[in-house]
């Protein structure tokens, strides 16, 4: 792709981002300065953190009060759930999760992880990388996150040192190296004062990378999403029974991954039912072809028994169908899991009824020591086994994370009680 074509798509595209770290490393508050010195707040929301910022008594402009909405955050500043905020530059468009920084909190953060793009985790230049710093690299790499910003912040107050930054950039540097974190950058910043956020300042002299705002607009993330793998979860079947398209029927959802012409042999999963597609159509007309993430509705040549939770797929891939697989499971509820007791599992566009099997092992988020136990509670990451009443097309997770992962339900208060990611078997 040429370079002129890269920054016309990165115009369009929206980025998704999380902010994580240890307490009062500052996630706020640089979600703060992006947002003021982008010029991405309205002038009432900054009278209002001014405002609120001197009845606490303190100086100038608190800028985390911008994303910290909750009062009890406010009262003990820190952040407890996750905060989205929308903001868009000419270059490019934005959803940041500031996410908290309490293991307490897990569950929230892989929440807000489960979607993101990347991840900027914050480092205090004078605390060094600590066990948070290692639970967040861990999460971000369990939830397959393709990008990580390590932000090393408060340089302000180990002043700007050059050997301070690069200690702490070797020291997470060889902990990554027992992840799977494949795209890693590390700035040292200011977010107080606003050094190497939006603007260089003049105190980093020594740094000559990018700054965090001009790595935001100009990443690349057009490989984040499986281009290989042609997955269409039918969302909905489209029958119109009006007299000029009484014979229509048609696909309705969102292409998760891959693409897919007029033309092509499919199958129908998991009945195996083959078919071509005869004609791929959007709000403003037909296609010849269309590509993930776009919502189509597909028409094919054959009358099939397709309905909603099926999976179209092209003819010559491979997929496995099956019952019963591992994974890797987040529990969420404060109601620990019950081994054996049947609970829903929905995985794209498809419901089931589900039993979590056994646990193979639970890991310990602060070291990544696997352990024994024959129970989750919340916030408990573990593998597991499971056994589904119906057949799944169950991708790795690694592989295609629109696919690869599913959330399990409590049948009787309709509560989502974890959230899971497909293993290889």
């Amino acid at each position: 792709m040429l370079d002129s074509e890269r920054t016309s798509l990165a115009q369009s595209e929206l980025l998704r981002f999380i902010t994580a770290g240890s307490v009062d490393d500052g996630k706020s508050t640089l979600i703060g300065r992006l947002l003021h010195d982008s010029k991405s707040i309205f002038e009432d929301q900054l009278t209002s953190i001014t405002h609120t910022t001197r009845k606490r008594g303190s100086e100038g402009v608190d800028l985390s009060l911008l994303t910290d909405g909750l009062q009890a955050e406010r009262e003990q500043g820190i952040t407890i759930d996750v905060a989205y905020r929308y903001f868009a530059t000419p270059r490019r468009k934005f959803i940041i999760a500031d996410t908290p920084g309490h293991e307490q909190y897990t569950r929230n953060m892989v929440t807000g992880a489960s979607t993101a793009n990347l991840a900027i985790i914050l480092i205090d230049a004078r605390k060094g990388v600590l066990t948070q710093s290692r639970r967040h690299a861990y999460l971000a790499s369990l939830v397959g996150i393709p990008h990580l910003v390590v932000a090393i912040n408060k340089m302000d107050l180990v002043e700007f040192s050059q050997s301070i930054f690069e200690r702490i950039c070797d020291e997470f540097a060889a902990f990554a190296q027992k992840l799977d974190l494949r795209n890693v950058t590390y700035i040292p910043m200011s977010a107080l004062n606003g050094d190497m956020v939006v603007e260089r300042g003049d105190r980093l002299d020594w740094y000559q990378g990018v700054t965090l705002m001009n790595l935001l607009e100009t990443l690349s993330i057009e490989d984040d999403i499986n281009r290989d793998d042609f997955r269409f979860p039918v969302q909905w079947v489209c029958r119109p029974h009006t007299p000029e398209l009484h014979d229509f029927r048609g696909y309705m959802g969102r292409i998760e991954s891959g693409s897919i012409k007029v033309g092509d042999y499919i199958k129908v999963l998991p009945s195996g039912l083959s078919s071509r597609i005869k004609e791929i159509w959007v709000y403003e007309g037909a296609l010849a072809e269309a590509f993930a993430p776009q919502s189509v509705t597909l028409t094919i040549e054959d009358q099939l028994d397709i309905s909603r939770g099926d999976m179209l797929a092209k003819a010559e891939e491979t997929l496995r169908v099956t019952k019963n697989f591992d994974a890797m499971l987040c529990w969420l509820s404060e109601q620990p899991l019950d081994l054996g007791r049947k609970y829903l599992i929905k995985q794209s566009t498809r419901m089931a009824k589900v039993i979590i099997d056994q646990i193979g092992y639970r890991v310990d988020v602060n070291t990544l020591v696997h352990e024994d136990v024959s129970v989750l509670k919340m916030n408990d990451i573990a593998r597991v086994t499971l056994k589904v009443q119906l057949n799944l097309v169950c991708d790795d997770y690694a592989r295609n994370r629109a696919t690869g992962c599913f959330i399990i339900i409590d049948e009787n208060t309709n509560n989502t009680v974890a959230a899971g990611m497909i293993m290889p078997t």
